[in-house]
């Protein structure tokens, strides 16, 4: 329950002093502490890990933050004033200096540790010590628990410094990512798409990070130059960020008996899981066993739900790894992510990605962390064979429960009322022949016309007569079903909110971006008004610029159609 000085939803938080009696932190409070780590958070280096769910250890401010916006939707959301982003002692928080906390907040924060796998197989080799014991949060700070109108909120910094998960670096976030990652979650949020969530974002006046990047009009596959970046800090924003990569990491020293604690270290952060992400669904009355049953089952629903939410609205996580895989199941990382505008099943914003985290493959790639999360967790269960079995079934129904949760959102995404399994890949083959924007195409197709002129404004090719006369036959066949759903109007309409009209498009980013570097956030404050009503009809003057099609000067431009990092 929260306490007694908890706001009701209708009142508002206006002072940084009452801010900071919102603070309540479970995850300090009841699991382990790294052992090695330093009493005072002073915990920069690159170092092993050898036991404990987190490290204490304080952020690195940046020099001289500015700000720059602050995600007003969330706010109001919070119920925090708008005017908090622009205090000084919340501004400091915010960008690295939590000597700006008193209590019951604290001066310090902590970072965690997780395991990689890609695909299902594990990996260890990208630990600076050869060990997986180096991996987890190199620059991601959490500084912030506590409870806002009954809902438990994690506040982590990006950007927020070297931990000792750092593996050599230094722990900052250029503004580049760090405007691409806050705007891309306020975008998805308001897409209807589960994500961790925009906060605040600070830049500094005067520290530079120097990063490899791209040259204008660049069509190397790899960065071409070093770029000097200005550092920020974004704050993201979820009730916890518990990773399937944590699960696994205790799995792993559970399994190798790596210190005589590890099982229970691993009872304890699943325990931990259901109480910060499944408390409202799962009876505490239940056995441990059936509580874990039903985790399996509400993740597998989540993972699932959200695999198809990112295929609707043309989202790819470009490196979908268990440690991207939040088991809260929402958007977590953005790091090489990406929009599809021209459709292809393959698209990969990700130079280091390859089609195993392509845009079509994310159901496999989510079966195959959940893989992980299933094997992890059931260590949990080897003397319980009834429950085994019971678990072992949700695993195995995965690739079901999948394919059925994208067959609704296709059926819903083309306004019928059940899936066509022929009519949907003639689709797919006409869309990639006429090389169509996936967003445009769908919304355009939301007006339910009755002839291909009204989809041929996003068409990128030129369709011959033949190609003309496929879709003309589609389009007839489609609409047929269509009338057979019901009304027009009402399908029109529901279409027109499954479909969004406005998308994420980096060549219209860049620029923000880019000005922001200079100073002007104009830009990055038109782009997060547009993005927070994507299935609005906004201004002629919005549609102009927002709802066309990609410029060929911008096809296969590194830094823009695909990147090697977004660091």
């Amino acid at each position: 329950m929260a306490p007694s000085s908890q706001p009701s939803v209708e009142s508002c938080i206006t002072t940084f002093e009452e801010f900071v009696q919102l603070a309540n932190y479970s995850l300090m409070d009841t699991l382990n502490a790294d052992p090695g780590a330093t009493v005072d958070g002073e915990d920069h280096r690159a170092r092993q890990v050898f036991s404990g769910h987190f490290v204490p250890v304080t952020p690195t401010p940046i020099a001289e933050p500015e700000y720059i916006t602050h995600s007003r939707t969330f706010f109001k959301e919070l119920g925090l004033s708008d005017n908090l982003a622009l205090d000084e002692k919340f501004r400091r928080i915010f960008s690295g200096d939590v000597s700006a906390a008193h209590g019951p907040m604290r001066q310090i924060g902590w970072a965690t540790g997780y395991a990689l796998s890609i695909y299902g197989t594990e990996y260890t080799q990208q630990c600076p010590f050869g060990t997986g014991n180096g991996y987890g949060d190199g620059r991601a700070i959490s500084v912030f628990e506590g409870i806002i109108n009954g809902q438990r909120w994690e506040m982590q910094l990006k950007g927020g410094g070297p931990t000792p998960y750092c593996r050599g670096g230094d722990g900052r976030a250029v503004l580049r990512s760090s405007v691409r990652e806050f705007l891309a979650q306020d975008y998805m949020q308001a897409l209807g798409v589960p994500t961790s969530r925009s906060l605040t974002l600070y830049v500094s006046q005067s520290e530079t990070v120097t990063r490899p990047w791209y040259s204008q009009d660049s069509h190397s596959t790899d960065p071409d130059i070093l770029v000097e970046n200005p550092v920020a800090i974004s704050t993201r924003v979820a009730p916890s960020f518990l990773r399937v990569g944590q699960l696994e990491l205790f799995a792993r020293r559970a399994r190798s008996k790596a210190h005589p604690s590890a099982l229970e270290e691993l009872s304890m952060i699943v325990s931990h899981l259901i109480e910060r992400e499944y408390q409202s669904e799962i009876d505490p009355s239940l056995s441990v066993a059936d509580q874990l049953v039903k985790l399996a089952t509400l993740f597998r629903q989540r993972l699932t739900s959200l695999v198809a939410n990112w295929q609707r609205v043309g989202y790819c996580q470009g490196n979908f790894n268990s440690d991207n895989c939040a088991a809260g199941g929402f958007t977590l990382d953005y790091g090489p992510f990406g929009f599809c505008e021209v459709f292809d099943p393959w698209f990969q914003p990700w130079t280091g990605g390859g089609k195993h985290f392509s845009f079509f493959n994310q159901p496999v790639a989510a079966e195959a962390n959940y893989h992980m999360f299933w094997q992890s967790v059931r260590l949990l269960l080897t003397e319980d064979p009834k429950a085994l079995e019971q678990f072992d079934q949700v695993r195995h129904d995965f690739a079901e429960v999948m394919q059925e949760q994208l067959q609704n959102m296709w059926m819903t995404k083309l306004g019928l009322s059940e899936f066509d399994p022929a009519l949907f890949k003639e689709l797919m083959q006409l869309m990639i022949q006429s090389e169509v924007d996936y967003t445009i195409f769908f919304r355009e197709l939301s007006h339910i016309p009755d002839d291909i002129s009204g989809l041929k404004k996003s068409f990128y090719g030129e369709p011959s007569q033949a190609l003309d006369k496929q879709w003309q036959a589609w389009l007839t066949n489609w609409r047929h079903l269509v009338v057979n759903s019901g009304h027009l109007t009402e399908i029109s309409a529901q279409m027109k909110q499954t479909n969004p009209k406005y998308a994420w498009r980096e060549w219209l980013v860049v620029p923000a971006y880019q000005q922001a570097t200079q100073g002007d956030y104009t830009l990055v404050k038109e782009l997060q008004e547009v993005l927070s009503y994507p299935y609005d009809e906004q201004s002629k003057t919005v549609e102009d610029k927002y709802y066309r099609l990609k410029p060929k000067a911008f096809s296969n431009v590194g830094g823009v159609s695909y990147y090697s990092c977004s660091s």
